[in-house]
């Protein structure tokens, strides 16, 4: 059996892809790797964002592990533009999941990029991998294995959420 375990960066200073853990993301990303240090773990990818990787450097000093960055993992891109209203059009997007806003991606198109990632990690060797992303991807994720995971779901969904995702494969 193939387990995937799926983690929400720890708390951040920002938005920004160069935002940096907060001195509490500090101590969620410790606790991360003390839940963790009795789990095997045989491959980390992660985001490309800062905060993403510094959640999962604890971990992956304990587990002497590289972590492998996938662009694909990053936060999702709603709109290029300053939207004032953004919460009603995210909510709009996990209703119409091909809805897109200017310079931004589907709902669909950043389900599409997160499923690739867990597909190709099903299709490799490694038997325990985690991933680290972000709340709308992760919410993204189990929308694609549980279609009634949606808006609400993604607003219960708390900094340092995991979920572990196993699949019985065919050898």
């Amino acid at each position: 059996m193939k387990k995937i375990y799926v983690v929400r960066h720890c708390e951040a200073e920002g938005q920004p892809s160069t935002s940096q853990l907060t001195e509490k993301g500090v101590q969620q990303a410790e606790l991360l790797a003390d839940f963790f240090s009795t789990i095997q773990v045989d491959r980390i990818i992660s985001s490309p964002f800062l905060r993403a990787i510094q959640s999962v450097e604890p971990i992956s000093g304990m587990k002497k592990l590289n972590i492998e960055i996938d662009r694909r993992l990053s936060e999702r891109i709603l709109s290029t533009k300053d939207l004032p209203d953004w919460l009603e059009k995210l909510k709009a997007t996990f209703n119409d999941l091909k809805l897109k806003f200017e310079g931004g991606e589907s709902s669909q198109e950043a389900m599409n990029r997160i499923v690739c990632v867990v597909d190709e990690v099903l299709q490799s060797e490694v038997e325990n991998t985690l991933l680290v992303t972000h709340g709308n991807l992760m919410s993204l994720l189990l929308r694609h294995y549980d279609s009634h995971f949606g808006f609400n779901g993604w607003r219960t969904l708390a900094i340092l959420t995991c979920f572990c995702f196993v699949f019985q494969t065919m050898k």
